[in-house]
């Protein structure tokens, strides 16, 4: 990841096109809520963080305000003290994050959401990496639930994601074709497990750190 700070989110706005994605690696806590995420947006917009007014839509995903136009499409996601940004054109992106620690429940929180795929390479998973790959299928699936508006109560195992030379592909999505979807995994350091999907062609994803 490249590094920036607030003052250079104005020119890396203007850079992003049509075919890019960009993403952000932040310092985050709870008592700052939503301002990170609106000092980013606003770069994008032209305006102040505190003049970009975000509303929340039907299922809860955060959306702009119908006053800032409809070009600019973000998701984020925040875990322990980091979070992640993720803003398109004409793209509505998904995103999530999570903190990389042993979960010994991976396999009863798999039987009880997953699908009978993705439970049963988790069950043959040596328990030493079993914990890694229940994180990159959660934040995979999480961030396509997220691109698609819905959250986790949608159903996590109304799609199916599959772990290849360690990045996420989608197999099968309930109601939807799954080859019209884009997976990529985000190296967001060791400390953390991170995912991005869209639906749509292919773009490049540029990413940038800012104050970590």
């Amino acid at each position: 990841m490249k590094s920036t700070d607030m003052r250079g989110l104005g020119l890396i706005a203007g850079q992003l096109g049509d075919h890019d994605l960009h993403v952000f690696l932040l310092p985050y806590e709870r008592r700052q809520k939503r301002q990170p995420l609106q000092n980013v947006l606003g770069a994008y917009l032209g305006i102040s963080g505190s003049e970009v007014s975000l509303i929340d839509g039907e299922f809860g995903r955060p959306e702009l305000d119908r006053r800032h136009g409809a070009v600019v499409g973000f998701n984020w996601s925040h875990s322990g003290d980091c979070a992640l940004i993720a803003i398109g054109r004409h793209c509505m992106p998904g995103i999530d994050i999570e903190r990389r620690r042993d979960r010994p429940r991976a396999l009863d929180i798999a039987e009880r959401y997953f699908c009978k795929g993705e439970l049963a390479v988790l069950t043959s998973t040596p328990l030493n990496a079993r914990s890694t790959l229940f994180l990159n299928l959660w934040t995979a699936k999480e961030a396509v639930l997220k691109a698609l508006g819905r959250g986790i109560a949608f159903g996590l195992d109304r799609l199916h994601v599959a772990s290849i030379q360690d990045q996420p592909v989608l197999r099968w999505l309930d109601d939807d074709d799954a080859s019209a979807w884009q997976l990529q995994r985000l190296d967001v350091g060791i400390d953390y497990v991170a995912a991005l999907a869209w639906r749509g062609s292919a773009r490049k994803i540029h990413c940038w750190t800012i104050g970590v």
